[in-house]
């Protein structure tokens, strides 16, 4: 993996052709995601640092990647478009490299496509409104009454991931079976502990999820990418808030 100049120091193009694949992100964002994805097919990328304190990612040049200026962005060889959205990334990724998925036409399709969903969709949404609730909820007095009520939502959320591990046996949430979700799964589960709601949720209540996160850990292909992304420690059993300005802002 090589790292590019920043977003800003170079021009963006949404048009021209990419050699390979170019990810676009900010250290312990969205893109962690993709990142983990990346290093476990063992594909060549670029990264392209977004300076968030800044707030590179609502700039024109990348709103011609993203128009909702959000991260991460992948530039993906032989599309027309660059790909964000952070399910609909890794269900392409997955599928082009005949990897970490089940095949179109195995029986556990459908449950890996709902699972998946239910993170893009559900899960991850109600989390990154949990951080910064003032930006969908004017009222000041409100506040905390909306972060609680989401909070409720993300720990029933977690319950249903925990209810398919005990189903399936594990230790993946397709059993045996290890798929993009499960890094999906565990990222979220890294970011609701110490983004927003820490200290309110931890995964002492789902000890099936614990043992997948524990399992991630062990991954070399994690590990990369988490040292990558200025993550130390044990990212998902006991994470710590990467301490750079603009992270999180």
């Amino acid at each position: 993996m090589n790292q590019c100049p920043p977003a800003g120091d170079r021009q963006l193009s949404s048009e021209a052709a990419v050699a390979r694949y170019r990810l676009h992100g900010s250290p312990d964002s969205a893109n962690l995601v993709v990142r983990m994805v990346l290093e476990e097919l063992g594909v060549a990328y670029d990264y392209v640092p977004v300076d968030r304190l800044t707030s590179q990612q609502k700039s024109e040049a990348y709103r011609r990647l993203n128009p909702q200026g959000l991260i991460p962005v992948l530039e993906v060889p032989g599309q027309d478009a660059p790909l964000f959205e952070t399910g609909a990334i890794l269900l392409y990724l997955a599928d082009r490299h005949g990897a970490l998925a089940p095949e179109k036409t195995s029986s556990a399709r459908g449950r890996y496509l709902k699972w998946l969903f239910f993170l893009s969709n559900t899960l991850h949404s109600d989390l990154r409104i949990s951080f910064k609730v003032g930006r969908y909820l004017p009222d000041e007095t409100r506040h905390q009454l909306f972060a609680d009520t989401l909070l409720e939502r993300i720990s029933a959320g977690f319950l249903h991931l925990e209810a398919e591990l005990e189903t399936t046996g594990g230790p993946w949430l397709l059993g045996p079976d290890f798929t993009v979700a499960d890094i999906y799964l565990a990222a979220c589960a890294r970011w609701t502990q110490i983004y927003g709601n820490k200290g309110k949720w931890d995964l002492s209540g789902t000890p099936r999820l614990r043992a997948l996160c524990a399992s991630l850990e062990t991954r070399p292909a994690i590990r990369r990418a988490c040292d990558q992304e200025l993550i130390e420690g044990l990212p998902f059993t006991q994470p710590k808030p990467v301490s750079l300005p603009g992270v999180t802002g």
